[in-house]
């Protein structure tokens, strides 16, 4: 595919393109739900730009990819177009997340208190990328009330956020930052 222009003028009546052509609103469940997915692969994007090289990173990046393909699969209503192969998420994805949480968790000291999220700038990041995914379901979850969504997706995007909130213990741990706990004050 080559794309030519960035701009169609399309949009400036505050209505935008579903896969298949079909016309919506900027505002519609739809839109909210893959826009907020397109924003925390952005912000992943920018964790991914601080971390070392190695499997880590590489996991991160490969999250995006499956973002990519959630926000396909959250721009296409199925009531119109049916979802390509291309744009559905594999169980195989949600089962590597599991492992991943289950392997980082054992690698590191176990949680005694509520955490509050910060550390080292590359946790900071993923805390900060946590709770963009927590919104995210939110919307994706809005948008399941009236129009189902791959039951893979919804995983999916629940266990990200568990992931993100280990995968940040994780980078505190190696960088030998002490994780601060919350007390009432």
């Amino acid at each position: 595919m080559k794309i030519t222009r960035v701009y169609t003028k399309k949009g400036d009546d505050g209505m935008t393109s579903l896969v298949g052509g079909t016309r919506v609103t900027k505002t519609n469940a739809r839109v909210e739900a893959y826009g907020t997915v397109d924003e925390l692969s952005a912000n992943l994007g920018n964790l991914a730009s601080w971390m070392k090289d190695g499997e880590d990173k590489d996991l991160i990046i490969r999250i995006q990819r499956n973002l990519f393909t959630v926000c396909s699969n959250l721009a296409t209503d199925q009531s119109v177009v049916p979802v390509g192969p291309s744009y559905t998420l594999s169980p195989d994805e949600v089962i590597l997340l599991e492992d991943e949480i289950d392997l980082i968790n054992a690698s590191i000291p176990q949680q005694t208190a509520f955490i509050l999220p910060g550390g080292s700038h590359e946790a900071a990041l993923c805390h900060v990328c946590r709770t963009v995914c927590r919104r995210a379901e939110r919307r994706i979850f809005f948008l399941h009330e009236t129009s189902p969504v791959q039951q893979e997706i919804l995983s999916y995007i629940n266990r990200l956020s568990d992931y993100l909130f280990v995968l940040a213990r994780k980078l505190n741990f190696i960088e030998g930052v002490r994780e601060k706990i919350w007390k009432k004050p």
